[in-house]
């Protein structure tokens, strides 16, 4: 059975990797705090020369071992073969994101069907049901988590071509289409064009360096690099897939959602006066409030906004657990099914315990050293895990492969200087950059820049 990608197919599969909840919330809360269109250009930059550089390197371990994260650091070492197949085990980090992830989508799923309700008019009645609803509202937190996990773990069990490919072809177009009929709405609001300048017309002098670092880590976040996705999505690909054009196609567009994003949530913002500079509470606070001015088709604007970020999140999810299903599948000669099923049984275990962790009731139960489970979990998987996989990825291929496979593998698709570029990037430039994000995360950057005087 052919079960490899097409290749829109494998291009529509990793856009719904890196199209995510992130793209909707994080996107446009870092925007609004960092200077709107400066931000988006370092974003970008960022993007190219770091989230790109990664890419390549896990596209090219998966498509040259065809095997999955652990076995394809362990085949393709030039030494330290059974030291390096540990540096499979941030493959684990999808599960963990995977676990509070599917949690959030819940949460999104719940307010895309509230949109049918009437729609909270003031920001004070808005937070407080937002506050009821994470810290008192078990019942409806499992319900809609569990109808997400069941959503995309059903698909997994379809397989490569069946599952996770014509998932995405539907959905990324459906997600698209839906996009652009509220950006077609937003063209009539006077807040457009104040959007449009926002985000579009750089200004470099609301940047710092703090807005540096978080360009930077939204860039290696945004690419779902890192956990050993690309990789497991490539060892599926076809030989005639274009890798430099599909990867671009995939930057190209997993930017430009971001943007239309971006244009949506700040017309709305402009619109009523907003603060750009609210944060997270934006999606779920702001945004409802914001829908309800409009009246009743706000409430169809409000549907339709949440059930594109379902999609947009049921899409990341599938890529984030999909290495370790590929890992238990092949090395303990399980089924597909099995290696779901027990995979799955993780994710819903952590997934509950983090909707515990946030009811008043049972929150107390789930502190550890002063924080909650969920936050421990994302300090765990996103500050820690995650930064640390991508700086693996980066030296291993860029020391540990040998190069001329690399080099059979790229050269008939991108040539030798950006091959060369590609090379030094990824040895030199892309770990740097990581590890600032990572010691930026725990505030070290701020101290050594103190110690030196910069």
């Amino acid at each position: 059975m052919n079960d490899k990608f097409s290749k829109i197919g494998f291009i529509l599969s990793i856009v719904g990797a890196a199209v995510g909840l992130g793209n909707a919330w994080k996107f446009p809360y870092m925007t609004g705090s960092n200077g709107g269109s400066a931000f988006v250009l370092v974003y970008l930059f960022f993007t190219l020369i770091v989230g790109l550089s990664i890419f390549f390197a896990e596209m090219a371990m998966g498509k040259i071992s065809r095997s999955d994260t652990v076995n394809a650091f362990k085949s393709l070492a030039l030494k330290h073969s059974k030291l390096w197949s540990f540096a499979g085990i941030f493959m684990i980090t999808g599960i963990l994101v995977a676990s509070f992830y599917t949690l959030i989508i819940g949460w999104v799923m719940r307010y895309a069907i509230s949109s049918f309700n009437t729609l909270p008019n003031d920001m004070s009645a808005s937070g407080a049901l937002f506050e009821t609803f994470v810290t008192q509202n078990i019942f409806e937190q499992i319900l809609y988590f569990s109808l997400a996990f069941f959503a995309y773990f059903f698909v997994l069990t379809k397989g490569v071509k069946a599952g996770i490919e014509r998932i995405n072809l539907w959905l990324i177009p459906i997600l698209f289409v839906l996009l652009m009929l509220m950006l077609g709405f937003s063209f009539g609001m006077d807040g457009f064009s104040k959007a449009t300048e926002f985000l579009l017309v750089p200004d470099f002098s609301k940047l710092n360096k703090t807005s540096i670092f978080m360009a930077l880590g939204l860039a290696f976040f945004t690419m779902c690099v890192g956990i050993g996705c690309i990789l497991s999505y490539s060892v599926n690909l076809d030989d005639k897939t274009n890798l430099f054009t599909s990867s671009l196609y995939v930057v190209i567009l997993n930017v430009l959602i971001s943007i239309i994003i971006g244009l949506i949530v700040f017309t709305f913002v402009f619109e009523f006066d907003y603060d750009v500079m609210s944060g997270p509470g934006l999606v779920f606070v702001a945004l409802p409030t914001l829908f309800a001015k409009i009246g009743a088709f706000g409430n169809i604007l409000s549907f339709t906004f949440f059930i594109a970020l379902v999609f947009a999140g049921l899409t990341s999810a599938i890529s984030m657990v999909e290495p370790c299903i590929l890992y238990l599948h092949k090395n303990f000669n399980l089924s597909r099914v099995k290696a779901i099923f027990i995979v799955g049984s993780v994710v819903y275990t952590l997934g509950i315990m983090c909707a515990l962790s946030g009811i008043n009731d049972t929150k107390h139960t789930l502190e550890f050293f002063g924080k909650d489970f969920f936050s421990i979990l994302d300090l765990l998987a996103s500050n820690i895990l995650l930064p640390l996989g991508g700086i693996a990825f980066c030296i291993f291929v860029g020391f540990y492969m040998e190069k001329n496979r690399l080099k059979e593998l790229f050269l008939p698709h991108m040539g030798q200087i950006i091959f060369n570029a590609w090379y030094f990037l990824l040895r030199f430039v892309a770990p740097i950059c990581v590890m600032g994000v990572f010691l930026n995360e725990f505030g070290l950057i701020e101290i050594l820049i103190s110690k030196i005087g910069f």
